[in-house]
Parts: structure tokens; C-alpha cells; sequence
């Protein structure tokens, strides 16, 4: 005989609410609100209005709530393009949450019957639900085309007291910490047969120890000084002034403003950052840019980083060059995580006839780049990141074990306006620079521009949609973080004992009582 469901704490019309509203309250955490408590109110709404139900209603609340929350949270994506990209966005990304909520539920069902006592309940439900939340985060940033690990829950938490973790667990690990943290919360409540004052220790006492986790001792030596310059110019895909050389004169603009005392004698720069698509056209290709790069390398006595697109091979890259006056190009890095439906269309021959005219818009598809992306400038290695390429995991890894001192993260984020994006990839760039235990360059055209140190404060910055730059003596890394060492290994730990428990608890929940077959 089938044991029953447990009961649900909700009927369905309001954990369908519930699942609405918990869209908004999870957005409310991240930038540019900011307000991360409100994270953790998001998550443990969304787990309440999963907990007994079926597998129909399971989806149906875990799609809703994927959907309020997308809406909301990439609602960035509808400024130029409109309603269809940015639905079409949050309606696949909550497809995926559906199908999570349904792990999610089916783990609050047979987990208390596997182990029914209260190391079942308040030990190993919490775990594997956080693990099956960072299974689907871990699914939804990897797939299809690479995936959109945009919105993950620990992403809200760049300036809150939960944000040193990331050097020792990195972003996936502090995802997982902050969901088990609330279904442990969550399994006290509604533990009937423990003491009120137990649940409650138990809660504070779990909260207690993830806060007291020290930060890693980020440790540097010597510093190199970078100026990084925000030219404003007109770098949207669709800002109708965006003419040949407009972006790269506004540039030159503003980085003929810096002081000569910042950077001649002692004071001398050691590189000059600009951000992502910064030169155009291709000072490979074009002289009268290249001249440009070289007055201004000869100027300053130094390398510069600066971003433009490169065809080669019949293939167009966005790409990252270090520029050496007389010597041009001596490094480049193509981006290796292109945006789908944004700097490429995958499969372009089945989408086009969904959306003509929003296909065509994107009329060169960027290919993949394959070259280390760390940089040897003048004998400081830096990680280069281009845009999308901050919330990439893998890119990461590679940078740190490229030895990386420093990270310079170039990005445009002139077609998303005074939205959210800007201050949500921040965010991202914050926390990675926690996570590797490097002071880390973000650079835009327009903003949100921050020198962010390893510790995550920020060292120097420009205020957004306005010409400026930053110069700073920034500080070179040398730790090893216990999240850069143990790299994805953390990402795949908790989610395969999110996926492990739950069919272990299937399979046992399966085996007939020995009590029963002794009665018979």
C-alpha cells in the first residue's frame, strides 16, 4: 500500500500565489535593491509552497515561480529588442525550474520515509533540496548553448555578511549553503515532535556557524598601477550615433583627461585598460586606429588592453588585444562564452522563421575563442573576462591556473541603459574577485565601473554615464582559495549529493517493512 503524501502546508491556489509572489521577493535581493535578506525570504517561500505536492503541481509552482522571478530579473532584456527575447528567456528558465520543483517535492516526500527520525528530517532533507537547488542552477548554466548562469541565488549576496564564503566555497557552494540554511529553518518549524526551543537553537546555532567562517586571508605582493577608462561614448548595438571611430575618439577623450602627475615618473602606469568593443574599427586591420592606440601607448610609456572585433579566417571574434606602441597586437583573447541570441544565433536556419526580423538583427555570429585568457603585461599575468565571460565558472579556473595576479574584466553594457544589468554583472565581478582572492579591473564604456580589491571593497570608481577613469596601485594576488583549488568539484559535490540522496531515498523508500513480512 502507497504511503500518503505528506501534508501540504499550502492548498494550491495559494502556493500558487505564494509562488508568484516569491518571484519579486527573490529579485528584491540582488542589486540594484540589494536588499539580500530578502533572498533567503524568496527561497524559503518558493521551498513552502513546494512541500507535498504532486508532481503536476510541483511544476506548475516551480514555473511560476521561475517565471515572476526572470520577468523581473532579466526584464533588462526587453529595453531595445522588446517583449519576445526577453519572455522567451524567462519562460525556458522556468521550465527548468519546474522540473527542479519536482525533484525538489519528490525529496520532501520519500526522504522522512527513507529515514524517518529527525537526522532524516532536519539533516538529510536539508541537504540534498540545497544540493537539487544547485543541480538545476548547475543544468540551467550549462545548457542549451552554454546556458545562462545569470540569477543564482548566491549572485545577491556580494555585499552581505555571506559573501566571504565565496573564497572558500565559491558561488555554487554559497548557493547551496544559502538554500539548506533555509530548509533547515523550514524542517524545525514544522518538526511537531522537537521541543520550540530546540527547533530554535538548532536554527540560530546553523546560522551562527556559517557566519562565523572566517574570511580567507587574501594575500598579495607588490601591486601594479592600472588606469581604466570609461570613455561614455555612444557603444550601443543600437544607439543611432554609434558611427566608425564614435566610441574609440570618446575613449581617447577621456583618457587624455588623466592628470600627467598620475602617471609619469614614480608614478607611471603599468597598463592602460579600456573596456570591451572600445577600439573600432579593428586596429589589426585599420591604420588610422592603430595610430590612435599607438600615440596614446608612446604617451603613457605603456601597454594597453582594450577590447574590438576581429574577423580572421572568415570567422568574426570579440576579442581582447594588448597593444604595444611600434609592435601592435603582441597578445590577443577571443571570447570564449558569446552570448547566444545576442552575439550569435545557434542554430540560425530553425529559429529565424520563430522571429525573422529579431534574427536578423544579429547579422555576424561570433565563434568561440580557444587561447588561454591570461595575459603576461610587462610580468604581471592578467585574467582577461570579457562581459558574459564573468559568470562562466570554468573561464575562472582557467585564469587562476593560468596565474593570474589580477583580473580585468572589459564589458559594454551600453544596450541595457540605467537598468539593473549593469549593477547585477557588478555584483558578479564582486563576487569573483572574493573568489579568486584578486583584486579585479571592471571596466565598462559607460558604467558600472569599479577597481574592486580581493577583499571585495571597491579601491576606485566612475560614476555611470559619465567620461572618467580610475588609476590605482592595485594589489597582486597570491593566495590559492580553497574555491579556485577545489574549482567545479564543489559545484559537482552538492549537486550529486542533492541527485544521490534522492534516489537513495527512491530506492529505499521502495523496500518493503521487514516488519510486515515477519507478520505474514
Amino acid at each position: 500500500m502507497r504511503a500518503p503524501l505528506p501534508r501540504a502546508p499550502l492548498p494550491l491556489w495559494l502556493a500558487v500565489l505564494v509562488a508568484l509572489a516569491a518571484g519579486p521577493v527573490l529579485d528584491a535581493g540582488f542589486p540594484d535593491r540589494d536588499w539580500w535578506p530578502l533572498t533567503f525570504v524568496g527561497i524559503g517561500m518558493v521551498l513552502i509552497a513546494q512541500r507535498g505536492r504532486r508532481a503536476g503541481s510541483a511544476f506548475l509552482v516551480g514555473w511560476l515561480a521561475g517565471e515572476s522571478f526572470y520577468l523581473v530579473h532579466v526584464s533588462w532584456t526587453a529595453l531595445y529588442l522588446g517583449p519576445v527575447p526577453w519572455v522567451a528567456l524567462a519562460t525556458l528558465e522556468a521550465l527548468f525550474w519546474g522540473v527542479g520543483g519536482i525533484l525538489i517535492t519528490l525529496a520532501y516526500r520519500w526522504v522522512p520515509r527513507a529515514w524517518p527520525g529527525i537526522a532524516g528530517r532536519l539533516g538529510l532533507v536539508p541537504v540534498i533540496v540545497g544540493g537539487l537547488w544547485v543541480l538545476r542552477e548547475y543544468v540551467t548554466g550549462n545548457w542549451p548553448y552554454g546556458g545562462f548562469s545569470w540569477g543564482r541565488v548566491a549572485e545577491s549576496q556580494s555585499e552581505s555578511p555571506f559573501a566571504p564564503l565565496t573564497a572558500w566555497l565559491g558561488i555554487s557552494g554559497v548557493s547551496f549553503v544559502m538554500v539548506w540554511l533555509v530548509a533547515l529553518v523550514i524542517e524545525t518549524v514544522f518538526a511537531a515532535d522537537v521541543r520550540p526551543s530546540v527547533r530554535a537553537v538548532l536554527a540560530a546555532g546553523a546560522i551562527a556557524l556559517v557566519l562565523a567562517v572566517p574570511s580567507w586571508p587574501a594575500t598579495t605582493h607588490g601591486t601594479t598601477r592600472i588606469a581604466a577608462v570609461q570613455g561614455n561614448g555612444p557603444a550601443g548595438f543600437f544607439d543611432p550615433n554609434n558611427q566608425p571611430y564614435a566610441v574609440l575618439n570618446a575613449q581617447v577623450d577621456a583618457t587624455r583627461t588623466i592628470p600627467t602627475s598620475q602617471v609619469t615618473g614614480d608614478r607611471r602606469v603599468d597598463m592602460v585598460v579600456w573596456p570591451e568593443g572600445s577600439v573600432l574599427p579593428d586596429p589589426t586591420r585599420d591604420p588610422a586606429s592603430a595610430a590612435a592606440l599607438d600615440a596614446l601607448a608612446r604617451r603613457f610609456d605603456a601597454p594597453f588592453i582594450v577590447g574590438t572585433i576581429t574577423y580572421r579566417d572568415g570567422k568574426y571574434y570579440n576579442t581582447s588585444l594588448q597593444w604595444e606602441a611600434g609592435k601592435g597586437a603582441v597578445d590577443y583573447y577571443d571570447k570564449k562564452h558569446p552570448v547566444p541570441f545576442g552575439e550569435y544565433v545557434p542554430d540560425r536556419a530553425f529559429w529565424r522563421p520563430f522571429a525573422p526580423s529579431l534574427i536578423d538583427l544579429i547579422d555576424r555570429d561570433y565563434t568561440p575563442g580557444t587561447r588561454d585568457n591570461v595575459f603576461d603585461v610587462g610580468g604581471v599575468r592578467a585574467g582577461i573576462s570579457i562581459c558574459f565571460d564573468i559568470v562562466d565558472d570554468q573561464l575562472l579556473t582557467d585564469m587562476m591556473q593560468g596565474g593570474a595576479q589580477v583580473i580585468l574584466a572589459q564589458t559594454n553594457n551600453a544596450d541595457f541603459g540605467e537598468t539593473d544589468e549593469n549593477q547585477q554583472q557588478l555584483a558578479i565581478a564582486r563576487l569573483r574577485a572574493i573568489e579568486s582572492g584578486r583584486a579585479l579591473v571592471n571596466i565598462s564604456t559607460v558604467g558600472s565601473s569599479q577597481i574592486i580589491a580581493p577583499d571585495g571593497h571597491t579601491i576606485s570608481e566612475i560614476p555611470p554615464f559619465e567620461p572618467g577613469h580610475m588609476v590605482a596601485d592595485v594589489p597582486l594576488g597570491t593566495t590559492t582559495t580553497p574555491a579556485t583549488l577545489l574549482s567545479r568539484g564543489i559545484e559537482y559535490l552538492v549537486a550529486g549529493l542533492g541527485l544521490f540522496g534522492l534516489i537513495v531515498a527512491w530506492s529505499a523508500r521502495r523496500r518493503p517493512d521487514p516488519r510486515i513480512h515477519r507478520a505474514l
